[in-house]
């Protein structure tokens, strides 16, 4: 898997234009993820395809799954042309046997909890830390003394904004942040401001 330039892994998710895309791109982030399961923010195969044909090599193309069937995970992969999977839902390991390929990443998002958990238990590439209501937006506590970080390669998400992604990076250690609703005017609707204030602030 390839990655940016930067010490941090950004990953900005939920585009579902042109613009946002570009804009993304243009402000530094490492991905882009489209949404195919139910969301506001949710897109389609075609629209993924066309989009993600914007994307530079180096930035990787995500599509967000979560419920959905193994058939329709692999057809909707296989026709928007994304580059990695991120299942959020209870997919358990034979999804990831499944969709493994070459040249794709396979990403776990899973909500974060009293357990320590570490990247690659399903043999995934980087493993994604969440609130327990994935995409509400809803900050969790990542500041508690309590929190364990994920061994491996692991991205924080849930309630991140640009005012407080480099106090949580700090203070967590994460490899890379992830951001939707953080960066939004409205409830499925991307910023620039917020999207080019998020990277930057992440970065320091």
């Amino acid at each position: 898997m390839t990655v940016g330039m930067s010490d941090l892994f950004v990953k900005i998710c939920g585009l579902r234009t042109a613009r946002d895309v570009d804009v993304a791109v243009e402000a530094g982030a490492d991905a882009v993820g489209f949404v195919f399961a139910a969301s506001p923010r949710t897109v389609d195969a075609e629209t993924a395809r066309r989009l993600s044909g914007r994307v530079p090599d180096h930035v990787l193309t995500v599509g967000v799954f979560r419920g959905q069937s193994m058939e329709e995970v692999r057809r909707l992969t296989e026709e928007s042309g994304i580059r990695a999977v991120q299942f959020h839902g209870d997919e358990g390991p034979a999804y990831y046997e499944a969709l493994r390929a070459p040249g794709r990443t396979l990403i776990r998002a899973t909500a974060a909890g009293e357990l320590p958990v570490r990247c690659g238990e399903l043999d995934e590439d980087l493993l994604l830390l969440d609130a327990p209501d994935p995409g509400s937006g809803t900050p969790w506590n990542w500041a508690s003394p309590r929190f364990t970080a994920p061994e491996g390669r692991w991205l924080l998400a849930g309630g991140l904004h640009p005012d407080n992604v480099r106090q949580a990076v700090e203070a967590t250690g994460a490899w890379g942040v992830d951001v939707s609703s953080g960066v939004e005017s409205e409830r499925g609707v991307k910023s620039e401001q917020l999207i080019r204030a998020f990277v930057a602030a992440a970065r320091g």
